[in-house]
């Protein structure tokens, strides 16, 4: 089977979640075509992550992220020439789009094209960014356009789902995962006096970073903690207290590494889909403190591994509940590990995927 994956940022978590699917499905084609966020990390430095086997791409040129109705309509002109070749080819038996922007410009493309096998997963719904109702309100009409251009919807997880049948579409959920770890550092590096409470990805306003600034502002007085920023971006600004240490754009290797010596993770995001930052800090065993928000609702299970928290000062007692009491973390990161080997493991969670273009291709005989 071969599978057309079209995604517009071609970094992040939505990187991890399509290299995530060419892993699961060795046995399979999958041909990417993606633009570049160069500001983040340049497309060629992605490629090096993925699967060479049975991995081929496509540059698309005029994919960029913000809404500009000339250089949009290039790139749908570009996807669907991309779309129409490849089907003459055969070389295309189910398209997958990812992201907002992919999943409109995909669907008309796909239609016009005549393709008829297609998922859109959104990988965090863009009408959900908090303290700005006219362009949430102009993303949901997006979301419902694209939607009548047909498709299937298959969110990341159960509370992004929720939004998504709020505003009057149907779809269903396969919820995000990782390839687990076999074995896992857990004990702090030698000589480490500081309480670590880490966050990663991009600094932009969907991560809130202006709220991890309020929580770790709150800390400044007391020297025994330290946040961390593993990750670089646009809204770099907002994070001026002086306890914070942001570490620019790192490998994955090397935010594993950050992770491991932290004690608890933290996501002050304003929605998610789900996050696979978090999914990997469970894997390493860590503690996870996080906003009360759509994709990070689903991954505490009755506190064993972490807690919520809907405001700077909810969060902040929290932190020092955990600091006073260091020897639950252990315990609570243990069942971190459970919980993502059991509900967000990767190779089980996204085969089911391919169920889903197979499923489709078979009623099209």
């Amino acid at each position: 089977m071969i599978i057309l994956h079209v995604v517009e940022p071609f970094a992040a978590g939505i990187a991890v979640f399509v290299k995530s699917l060419t892993e699961t499905m060795p046995d399979d084609t999958h041909i990417i075509v993606h633009g570049e966020r160069k500001q983040e990390i340049a497309a060629s430095e992605v490629k090096k992550l993925f699967p060479k086997k049975n991995v081929r791409f496509i540059k698309w040129h005029s994919a960029q992220r913000s809404i500009n109705p000339l250089k949009d309509f290039m790139a749908f002109q570009e996807l669907l020439k991309i779309i129409k070749r490849l089907k003459k080819r055969s070389l295309l038996d189910a398209v997958h789009l990812h992201s907002s922007k992919s999943g409109l410009l995909g669907r008309v493309a796909c239609r016009m094209a005549g393709v008829e096998n297609v998922i859109y997963t959104p990988n965090g719904a863009p009408f959900l960014l908090g303290g700005n109702s006219i362009k949430n309100f102009f993303y949901r009409q997006l979301e419902k356009i694209g939607n009548n251009w047909g498709g299937e919807v298959i969110c990341c997880s159960a509370s992004e789902l929720e939004q998504y049948e709020k505003i009057g579409i149907k779809g269903s959920f396969i919820n995000n995962g990782i390839s687990l770890p076999l074995t896992t550092t857990t004990k702090s590096p030698v000589g480490k006096k500081k309480f670590r409470i880490i966050t990663s990805g991009r600094i932009v306003t969907q991560k809130n970073p202006a709220l991890f600034n309020r929580i770790a502002a709150y800390f400044q007085e007391f020297d025994q903690f330290e946040f961390i920023w593993a990750g670089d971006g646009e809204n770099r600004s907002d994070l001026f207290s002086s306890n914070i240490k942001v570490t620019g754009w790192l490998t994955t290797e090397q935010i594993k590494k950050e992770v491991q010596q932290a004690d608890i993770y933290i996501s002050t995001s304003q929605y998610e889909g789900l996050s696979f930052a978090v999914l990997e800090a469970l894997s390493l065993q860590k503690p996870v403190l996080l906003s009360e928000c759509v994709g990070n609702k689903d991954i505490i299970k009755r506190g064993l591994n972490g807690a919520y928290f809907k405001n700077a000062s909810e969060a902040i007692i929290k932190i020092m509940h955990y600091s006073n009491n260091q020897d639950m973390l252990p315990i609570m990161g243990a069942y971190s590990k459970q919980i993502c080997a059991s509900e967000f493991n990767s190779f089980q969670n996204f085969a089911f995927y391919r169920q889903r273009y197979q499923r489709k291709n078979l009623s099209a005989l």
